[in-house]
């Protein structure tokens, strides 16, 4: 394969005249050979008239945002005709690919004689992308106050441009309230209000529990929730759990499976899912499954997200102190050169998995049905040559000194924390439990907080160990005090980056309970 740089290429340029010069002069047919640059560059197809490149770039977010977005595929690059306006809302440009040439045409003409002209022509490069901008701009929200027929601005009442006293918000303010959200969708759809076919066969068939979302049926797993103030637990699982596992899991392998997570219990009544995972190599869809005929699922209190065998309330046994479940995340300060491209420890999830406006929508495989399962592995045969494995690695849920956690937020149960220290600060009140609280559970009040600053002290640890520390500017003054708060139960802006207070690449926090979230939904 030949270089690109040595590649030549043959244009037939047909010359142009001006109005009013005859058809004769017209030489068609012409040709030049040019060289073609090893230049890969990436068009944007802005839908309006560009006057000034820099105000251009400005409603784009700059060089940078540009480059940033190019650099993530699944990212839709945003145009804003008002930049410094907040509710401005975007124009979502889709990514292409395309294999288009940059071509620059001169044309010099002779003053004395405009017939005789001189065309020079050169490739700048390769257009491997195009960004197109092929959606409606949806509505704008202007933050103005219409009254007697003038409208009257209210940016510089409802925008902190400086630090503000409080007489600035005991101000007369005009109502103005935003939208909550714009349409997901910005290219036309026709829908005609043609009814799905899913709900047209189910509305033949009446049933009590599906009036909501027909198109999604409730899923049989039949698990059973229990929360921190329920007064009692349940002893046994529900009878259309056993049946329903009965039907799944007739095979010999699931019996295996069964009996093993039996014993798991038996030996440890209270388990995470990842932990279970990690003892159990069993299809995550059969999982779902099992769990129900053996533990209920708590949803509050210091065992929530954990699955309790039957019959066994933590509440009232005061060695389920070890089984507690430590919420434990990191975070990475927003003001720090690291990107998320260079985290040492990756998130749990990323933008591929949500369906946002500004990213493209990416089509996985969909998730396999309890029929699906049994026919691939009906199909299987000897010829395999190695067996599919389920099971978690034991970093999925055990901790240990000099070791990173596998995500930025990990769920922990306290007998998997194992750290000598650690195990000190649990054990500092053994024989002398009386009370359960619902956040520290059997252990001393604050034991929570204790656990995550002996975490995050280590992780950071590691981490300088397998990262230079950054230059930190000399200028800016430092603040002191706690540089990170561990307790988000009790404060709702803990999901959110404090980059005034942060000093450190990476700050514990508590996490929030999506996990156990996405883990109820499985089951709804």
């Amino acid at each position: 394969m030949e270089d690109p740089k040595d590649l030549k290429l043959g244009f037939t340029l047909k010359e142009l005249t001006f109005s009013g010069s005859n058809e004769r002069d017209i030489v068609p047919g012409n040709s030049s050979t040019l060289e073609l640059r090893d230049n890969k560059l990436v068009c944007v197809e802005y839908p309006a008239l560009v006057s000034r490149v820099d105000k251009m770039l400005e409603t784009l977010g700059g060089e940078k945002t540009v480059s940033d977005t190019f650099t993530q595929p699944n990212l839709r690059l945003e145009l804003r005709y008002r930049p410094q306006d907040p509710f401005c809302h975007s124009l979502c440009g889709n990514r292409f690919s395309s294999s288009n040439l940059l071509l620059r045409v001169r044309r010099r003409v002779r003053k004395r004689d405009s017939k005789v002209a001189e065309i020079n022509m050169e490739i700048l490069g390769v257009i491997g992308t195009t960004y197109k901008f092929q959606g409606m701009a949806d509505y704008q929200c202007l933050a103005v106050h219409c009254q007697d027929g003038k409208h009257t601005s209210l940016y510089d009442k409802i925008i902190l441009r400086k630090t503000e006293k409080q007489e600035f918000f005991k101000q007369p303010m005009p109502y103005f309230l935003p939208p909550a959200i714009f349409s997901r969708l910005d290219s036309p759809v026709d829908y005609f209000y043609r009814a799905d076919v899913p709900q047209k066969q189910q509305a033949d068939v009446p049933s009590k529990t599906s009036f909501i979302g027909l198109n999604r049926p409730r899923r049989p797993h039949n698990a059973i929730f229990v929360t921190y103030t329920d007064p009692v637990v349940p002893t046994e699982a529900l009878e259309a759990a056993k049946i329903h596992w009965k039907k799944i899991g007739s095979r010999e392998h699931d019996k295996q499976a069964e009996e093993k997570l039996l014993k798991m219990f038996e030996s440890r009544p209270i388990w995470s899912r990842n932990a279970v995972k990690a003892n159990l190599n069993i299809h995550p869809d059969k999982l779902k499954m099992l769990l129900p005929v053996l533990a209920y699922y708590m949803v509050t209190g210091p065992w929530r997200t954990l699955w309790v065998k039957f019959g066994y309330d933590p509440r009232k046994t005061v060695e389920a102190k070890i089984y507690q479940m430590l919420d434990y995340r990191m975070r990475c300060s927003t003001k720090k050169a690291y990107k998320i491209s260079d985290l040492v420890v990756k998130p749990k999830r990323s933008t591929l998995n949500y369906t946002l406006p500004i990213a493209i929508n990416k089509t996985g495989p969909p998730p396999a049905s309890v029929s699906e399962l049994r026919t691939q592995e009906a199909s299987s045969t000897s010829r395999d040559p190695v067996p599919i494995s389920y099971q978690l690695k034991d970093s999925s849920y055990i901790f240990r000194e000099g070791m990173l956690p596998l995500h930025r937020q990990m769920f922990y149960q306290l007998c998997d924390l194992d750290v000598p220290s650690i195990q000190e600060v649990i054990k500092q009140n053994s024989g002398t439990e009386q009370v359960c609280d619902e956040r520290d559970g059997w252990c001393t009040v604050g034991t929570t907080d204790k656990l995550r600053d002996i975490i995050s002290a280590m992780v950071k640890k590691v981490i300088r160990a397998q990262k230079p520390p950054l230059q930190k500017s000399s200028t800016r003054p430092r603040r002191t005090g706690s540089s990170s708060k561990v307790d988000g139960e009790d404060d709702e802006g803990d999901d959110y980056e404090d980059e005034e207070e942060e000093d450190d690449e990476y700050q514990p926090s508590e996490g929030s309970e999506n996990e156990m979230e996405t883990e109820i939904l499985d089951y709804m």
